[in-house]
């Protein structure tokens, strides 16, 4: 363990399954609560998130339970597996901490979980981290993303300024999935369906086809990786958008499990930065 690179410390929280809900037949509503959520540092950000803890079966961890102990004591094999998940709404007068999940059948650790979730249930997690927030400054607002940005653009939409001129296009499986979602701005929002097709291929030709709004915008883009660096190239080569007008990044990638994911994304973004370097440079 020695020769890791030191991880920053995020702190250790424990929440209660309160209630959950079927919002749609892919995506699962968890609240959690009790007391040890009581000073909980979210509501800076609209994407928020946290990493989840699922512990393997049959291993017995130390307590009181510390990460830190984990990673130095036990067998990688033995460590907890990691989710992450966007914080969809947090309450902090209610203590209630509100996450989505999409769920895709028995396949996973976090969409499983979600679907036998009954209150009283005990789930730990790290955070919460976060970026981005929709700026009072703007001209406009594009908010783009599949199922896993979902609950981070609804959660922006619900914090654009009142009359904010907004353009958002989600991409879901069909349209059982779509959700009702609120916002203070003048938001044109459009459900883009997969029907069997390529993640993202949808919401690539969509925004490429936008007509943009004048004034800058501030763009959130997050999602499956191919579809994501697809949009980036666009944004930032064609469009001219400046990285600090913009938040994108790869939530997953298709064929990669989030371990497998998250070992490779610095590489990965390292290349699609170089790559649109060499393109806006010609």
């Amino acid at each position: 363990m020695a020769n890791e690179p030191a991880r920053k410390r995020r702190p250790l929280n424990t929440g209660t399954v309160l209630r959950t809900e079927r919002l749609t037949p892919h995506m699962i509503r968890v609240v959690l609560g009790g007391e040890s959520l009581a000073g909980f540092g979210a509501g800076e950000y609209t994407d928020h998130y946290v990493k989840l803890l699922f512990p393997q079966p049959g291993v017995t961890y130390p307590e009181p339970f510390d990460m830190e102990t984990i990673r130095a004591e036990l067998p990688r094999e033995q460590w907890p597996g990691t989710r992450t998940y966007t914080v969809r709404a947090w309450d902090p007068e209610a203590v209630e901490l509100t996450i989505d999940f999409v769920y895709h059948g028995d396949e996973g650790l976090a969409g499983p979980w979600a679907a036998a979730a009954k209150p009283g249930d005990v789930l730990r997690f790290q955070g919460p981290g976060g970026a981005y927030a929709p700026s009072t400054e703007a001209g406009w607002h594009l908010l783009v993303g599949d199922e896993s940005a979902l609950p981070a653009i609804s959660a922006s939409l619900e914090r654009v300024p009142e009359g904010a001129p907004t353009r958002v296009f989600l991409e879901v499986t069909g349209p059982e999935e779509q959700q009702e979602l609120t916002t203070p701005g003048d938001a044109q929002i459009v459900w883009l369906h997969r029907d069997g097709g390529p993640v993202g291929d949808a919401l690539v030709a969509a925004v490429e086809a936008l007509q943009f709004p004048a004034g800058d915008v501030h763009a959130f883009v997050h999602g499956e990786a191919g579809f994501v660096k697809r949009l980036r190239r666009h944004l930032r080569v064609e469009r001219g958008l400046p990285m600090d007008r913009l938040s994108i990044s790869g939530y997953w990638r298709s064929g990669r499990d989030e371990d497998g994911w998250q070992s490779s994304k610095r590489d990965w973004n390292r290349r699609v930065e170089e790559e649109e370097a060499k393109a806006l440079a010609s």
